[in-house]
């Protein structure tokens, strides 16, 4: 599909200069607009053939534009703190706010491009890795932003003159490593592979543009232009989702099959009986975080509830088992502007913590379909979009490596009231009561029925939901650490049995 991009384009000196300053002027203009309007981000991605142009056209665009405005971003080999997380959490970090635009030399197109030329993914692990790349990239577009994609094409003679002429000046010669001039050996094999990367991730949302670039002059205006044209567009297409009363997103009757009704809310736990309890599993669970540091294995844990649920009170049981350096509690409350400027999910791949180390988070990304759905802070389109979107998320921690512990506590509409009842009449506590809270309980019913969404849709075998049966304190929290205990167990079990494999 390349042999469009070898035919020798090219624009003279006297034309190239002739048409920069009007195109120059008309970038700035769009990217004030986009500055202004901050109704979505830009996202120009370059990949494509060694000494093809990646990095001097990136280098040219940051030269017209507003530099306030722009950024752009070079991966080398991941660093402790990326190797230890998520393969994507590098990328997630650098996106950028609405209003803004990032450039990337190869990014997450670079790791499996390199791995298959080389041999060390077979197809079938390939396509695999360019799927994952098409569904983050349909998850930023979904969510608004635009996504440029270019790849920058050189013919196997005209890399090689091009290579030789960068190593043959003094001024360029650094720009050429011994792992480029590998590359170049291998032409064909990346050939292959960058075709079969450029069909399975040309989508309509985020489409490549195939671009020759052995003429600096042509590949800078040619990318100049589609960048322009493609602000422009997306600039005019003034089209917003319509916000309405979402439907039910399985069709079932609520009222026979919702996953709470069937909890058992009358059980619970002596007093004497939770403190030998509460001691036994404190002391196991610290055991077991230590060897999973020990391990590298990173720990999540997710609190979601009613309000009053007992989500605090379980965390604080939990973390009084561990020593402070150990875990880090994310406390979820509304979205800061910085926060609202991106994906909904960038605010929680920032969080995700090194391996060995434990994060809790107090409410989750599970926000978007439980309290964004039901006050309609999320149009029906983005939180019915979501479900997928969270199984992807966790599908990637646990690929890495993480444990992820998702706990729904429950208790009655009549516990509820007690317990609100309760803190209004106890100054120390009135503080964790609001008239928000209040308000929610008038739409018990549609928390309900988004919260059997929620677990039908995204208890998966990798990440099941737990429901602990909250209305009894004591029972509660005893469920939490034993659950906590066993998920670390069987991580811990399976990381023995594979390392015995890998050893026979």
């Amino acid at each position: 599909m390349f042999e469009t991009a070898e035919l020798g384009r090219k624009v003279s000196k006297a034309d190239f200069k002739a048409q920069v300053p009007a195109l120059r002027t008309e970038l700035l203009k769009v990217q004030q607009d986009l500055r202004r309007e901050k109704r979505f981000q830009v996202i120009i991605v370059f990949g494509g053939v060694d000494g093809a142009g990646k990095s001097e056209t990136a280098n040219t665009l940051n030269d017209w534009m507003d530099p306030r405005g722009i950024a752009t971003h070079a991966f080398s080999s991941p660093t402790d703190d990326e190797r230890e997380r998520p393969e994507y959490w590098r990328y997630w970090r650098t996106l950028p706010p609405k209003g803004d635009i990032a450039m990337y030399l190869g990014a997450w197109y670079s790791r499996p491009l390199i791995d298959c030329a080389y041999g060390r993914l077979d197809w079938a692990a390939y396509d695999r890795d360019l799927s994952r790349i098409a569904a983050f990239e349909k998850e930023l577009v979904d969510d608004g932003a635009l996504i440029l994609k270019f790849w920058m094409h050189l013919g196997k003679r005209a890399q090689k003159k091009r290579l030789h002429a960068l190593e043959k000046d003094p001024l360029t010669r650094w720009r050429v490593t011994e792992r480029e001039k590998e590359n170049w050996k291998m032409y064909d094999q990346f050939e292959v592979a960058s075709d079969r990367l450029v069909h399975k991730t040309n989508t309509i949302e985020s489409a490549w543009h195939i671009v020759e670039g052995e003429d600096a002059n042509y590949r800078t205006l040619t990318v100049a232009r589609i960048v322009r044209d493609a602000l422009r567009r997306k600039l005019e297409a003034r089209d917003e989702p319509a916000r309405g009363n979402p439907p039910n997103v399985v069709d079932r009757e609520r009222s026979q099959i919702n996953v709470l009704n069937h909890l058992d809310m009358q059980q619970e736990i002596c007093k004497k009986e939770y403190k030998v309890q509460l001691e036994k599993y404190q002391g196991r669970l610290n055991q077991l975080i230590l060897e999973g540091r020990r391990q590298g294995i990173s720990t999540i844990l997710v609190f979601e509830g009613a309000d009053a649920a007992g989500k605090g009170g379980a965390i604080r049981r939990l973390v009084a088992a561990l020593n402070a350096h150990q875990y880090k509690v994310i406390p979820i409350a509304a979205p800061t502007d910085e926060e609202k400027a991106r994906h909904y999910m960038w605010r929680f791949w920032r969080h995700l913590p090194r391996a060995g180390r434990v994060t809790l988070f107090d409410r989750s990304w599970y926000g978007r379909v439980l309290v964004e759905r039901v006050e309609r802070f999320a149009t029906e389109a983005e939180w019915k979009r979501a479900y997928a979107e969270i199984n992807d998320f966790e599908e990637q921690l646990i690929d890495s490596g993480a444990v992820v512990i998702k706990f729904w506590i429950h208790i009655t509409k009549n516990e509820q009231l007690k317990r609100f009842t309760a803190r209004e009449n106890t100054p120390y506590k009135r503080w964790k009561i609001t008239d928000e809270d209040w308000r929610n309980r008038e739409k018990w019913t549609e928390y309900e029925e988004a919260v059997d969404d929620m677990v039908q849709l995204t208890s998966t075998a990798i990440a099941p939901w737990t429901l602990v049966e909250g209305n009894d304190k004591r029972f509660a929290r005893i469920k939490v650490l034993k659950t906590c205990c066993h998920f670390l167990e069987e991580a811990l079990r399976r990381r023995r049995d594979g390392k015995g494999k890998e050893d026979g």
